[in-house]
């Protein structure tokens, strides 16, 4: 049997990993600026995940929500504390895909609507309604296509107030910011009227957080830099640090009905294992803070270079953008330099590294770059 090909970003096979750093099988070392589409949060192996893991792994692996699972309350406490979110409600799943899924489902129930509203150039998920959302037609099977999917650009809130005029907006879907698009910042102040405009016609205003959460941004949530307190907040990537987990925040006015939502791999011991060894490491090694610092540091180094048409982002979720294609930029960082580098459309590098990563090993890409840039 083949594999289905899904195309790899780069032709090496990572065996080994450690901090911000993974190897390959012929034992060549590469700093990882990637993360694995944003997963790899608290760095490749760290110690105190692998405990966590094991541990929990050694009592006991599995069971479905038939049961009670304390991990599950102890991580919805945990999450809420270092989000800043402690009012909030916590379903857990399993993808980010799902968790869009269901806060789409969710606003369509809480409202009583059909239609969503999102923008060009966001991405939520490759599912059914998630990819209906999604601004890739090449995405969209004939199956997930449906009136119900409503996209208008970016940051244009005199179309957005169009559409919720209609009454017919169950929710409006927005990443903090955009990732796979080529990691755009909203502009200043849509957030915010957004978050009116939705209040005022009965819309739920959802904040996908799933690549820019999780302290990515140098704060917990990229929607934080504003005043917004979204109704529903998804989360995904960075949530395990590589193990399958999402979850889904709500806001405390939206009260469940037996059944509402399920799911049987969602909150399992192991998956609470995983967040809660993030969370943990996020604090005691201030993560959030890292990211902010040292992407930041990065950010403005990057700014003087003038091979670079347009530095993007906020904290460790950087974009290139360049004049020329970036394929011979990239394969000159990998082959050469030995550094892993994610990409968005022909002409934007993405950056999306451990948020351990230091300025050293900023360093170490920054020099790099500009030997490869001439």
């Amino acid at each position: 049997m083949n594999l289905f090909d899904v195309y790899p970003l780069q032709d090496i096979t990572p065996v080994k990993g450690e901090g911000c750093y993974m190897s390959d099988e012929n034992g060549i070392k590469y700093l990882d600026l990637y993360g694995g589409h944003a997963v790899i949060s608290v760095g490749h192996s760290h110690p105190h995940y692998i405990k966590r893991l094991t541990n929990q792994l050694n009592q006991i692996g599995f069971y479905s929500n038939s049961v009670q699972v304390p991990q599950q309350k102890e991580l919805a406490e945990k999450l809420g504390q270092v989000s800043g979110y402690p009012d909030y409600q916590l379903f857990l799943v399993n993808s980010g895909a799902e968790a869009n899924e269901n806060a789409l489902k969710l606003a369509s129930f809480v409202t009583g609507r059909k239609k969503i509203v999102s923008f060009k150039k966001g991405f939520h998920g490759r599912t059914s309604a998630a990819v209906a959302v999604t601004d890739n037609p090449k995405l969209v099977a004939p199956i997930n296509e449906t009136s119900n999917a409503v996209i208008i650009p970016f940051n244009n809130l005199e179309l957005l107030e169009e559409q919720l005029k209609t009454n017919e907006i169950a929710g409006v879907i927005i990443e903090g910011i955009q990732g796979i698009g080529g990691i755009h910042v909203p502009a200043e102040g849509f957030l915010v009227q957004a978050e009116k405009l939705c209040k005022q016609y009965g819309a739920l205003l959802i904040l996908d957080e799933i690549q820019s959460g999780y302290g990515r941004s140098g704060k917990f949530f990229a929607h934080q830099y504003t005043t917004v307190k979204p109704d529903l907040i998804t989360v995904a990537k960075g949530m395990g640090n590589g193990f399958p987990v999402g979850g889904l925040l709500i806001a405390p006015e939206i009260k469940p009905w037996y059944g509402m939502l399920g799911t049987t791999f969602g909150g399992n011991y192991l998956a609470c294992a995983a967040s809660l060894a993030v969370l943990e490491i996020m604090e005691n090694e201030k993560l959030v803070e890292n990211a902010a610092e040292v992407g930041e540091y990065l950010i403005n180094k990057l700014k003087s270079f003038s091979g670079i048409k347009e530095v993007r982002g906020l904290g460790l979720m950087i974009g290139l953008e360049f004049d020329q294609q970036i394929n011979d930029i990239r394969h000159v960082l990998l082959k050469k330099h030995h550094i892993f580098t994610g990409v968005s459309g022909a002409n934007t590098i993405r950056l999306l590294s451990p948020l351990t990563l230091t300025k050293e090993q900023a360093n170490v890409f920054l020099e790099a770059l500009t030997e490869t840039l001439g």
